[in-house]
């Protein structure tokens, strides 16, 4: 057992690769709370899908694939947010007409770059064992970046996302707020690619903020669980990758859909079995079961 623990860190590859899923699974838990929270989960996809034409931009011109990612996603959020101001259309209509066009235009990009099969694939799945020294500094000073102005923001993303017409007769700037909110989720998930691929990003920003969710009705507890949740996630993932010799985002993204059957099925106050407990309570006694509930709320 020990040694299960131990070999994998003897690798450098693999020590930078439990670094970035790291700290990957830490930002998108604290940045995915505020996502789930606000009911967003659909920016989450669209700004997976808008960066990666930055990205296939950058991987053919052979410049920062960060950057070129971030560049894309904040170009995107920003048309979506321009073009949803127009009433006629609803918000997930422009984002679906957008996220479809930015991934396809990263496809058509992609084509032209030489072993274009193996570097689609690459960025689609995820290469967390390629990470480089430079690609760990990238990410840990984003993802620093991130959670500071997380924290500075923090009342008025959860006013935000509790009740915006509240949150705009306070005066709150609602939406420099959401195009904040996109940037670092924009961010967020561009530091995350390389660990999970394109495609699978979106469950590492959702799925320990669902988990936190379920586990807590405190918006403070939730910022913290939901990052323990992610970065234990990808460290298991990791380790199970290392052993097994399978897809380490795929196995990220298992690991993490495991942890939220789990609390579903045995979240204390609102998992699975405390409300058949609390339904055979209040068969047997409905009387008893009204002042719980009473109490609760």
């Amino acid at each position: 057992m020990i040694e299960f623990f131990t070999e994998p860190w003897q690798h450098v590859f693999m020590q930078r690769a439990f670094l970035v899923v790291l700290m990957s699974g830490v930002v998108c838990g604290v940045i995915g709370s505020h996502v789930a929270l606000r009911g967003m989960a659909f920016i989450g996809d669209a700004v997976a899908h808008a960066v990666f034409p930055g990205i296939a931009i950058a991987f053919v011109l052979h410049t920062s694939l960060v950057v070129g990612g971030i560049v894309a996603g904040l170009i995107t959020a920003f048309s979506i947010a321009v073009v949803s101001q127009n009433r006629r259309l609803k918000e997930d209509t422009v984002i679906g007409v957008f996220f479809a066009a930015a991934f396809g235009l990263g496809i058509v990009v992609m084509s032209t770059a030489p072993g274009y099969g193996g570097s689609l694939e690459s960025f689609l799945f995820g290469s967390v064992l390629g990470i480089s020294n430079g690609d760990v500094v990238t990410v840990a000073i984003a993802g620093a970046v991130l959670l500071l102005i997380s924290g500075g923001l923090h009342k008025e993303f959860v006013t935000v996302g509790l009740d915006r017409e509240t949150a705009r007769s306070v005066g709150l700037p609602i939406f420099w707020l959401d195009m904040a909110l996109y940037a670092m989720v924009t961010i967020a998930i561009v530091i995350s690619i390389q660990a999970v691929g394109n495609i699978l990003v979106l469950a590492l920003l959702i799925t320990p903020a669902a988990c936190a969710r379920l586990l807590t009705d405190r918006i403070g507890r939730m910022m913290l669980i939901a990052p323990l949740i992610g970065a234990f996630s990808g460290l298991a993932g990791l380790y199970l990758s290392y052993a097994l010799n399978l897809a380490a985002g795929g196995l990220i993204v298992l690991t993490a859909t495991a942890v939220f059957i789990a609390c579903w099925v045995f979240a204390p106050r609102h998992g699975l079995l405390s409300h058949r407990r609390s339904s055979a309570a209040a068969v047997v006694n409905p009387v008893h079961a009204r002042k719980e509930s009473h109490a609760h709320s």
